[in-house]
């Protein structure tokens, strides 16, 4: 899990920092998510796959394809 979220970022062209403010955590805080020294709770993970417009289980390693699942947009989170 932790290396796609690095692979995102960094196909993206971001910097940690930029993942760390739309997170609203420290950019340490964020580093520690890519490395694996602290967990990433669930809500980071449903907004990181809003970010990227993917899958918390393609963000999980549980499939290999970045496509979103079609969004309930009835009970979509506000960010």
């Amino acid at each position: 899990m932790y290396h796609r979220i690095r692979e995102l970022r960094e196909d993206n062209d971001l910097l940690q920092k930029n993942l760390a403010d739309y997170l609203n955590c420290s950019q340490v805080c964020y580093s520690y998510y890519e490395t694996g020294k602290r967990d990433i709770p669930t809500d980071v993970l449903v907004k990181l796959s809003y970010y990227y417009h993917t899958s918390v289980d393609y963000l999980l390693g549980v499939t290999d394809t970045r496509s979103p699942y079609p969004r309930n947009t009835k009970n979509a989170p506000p960010f």
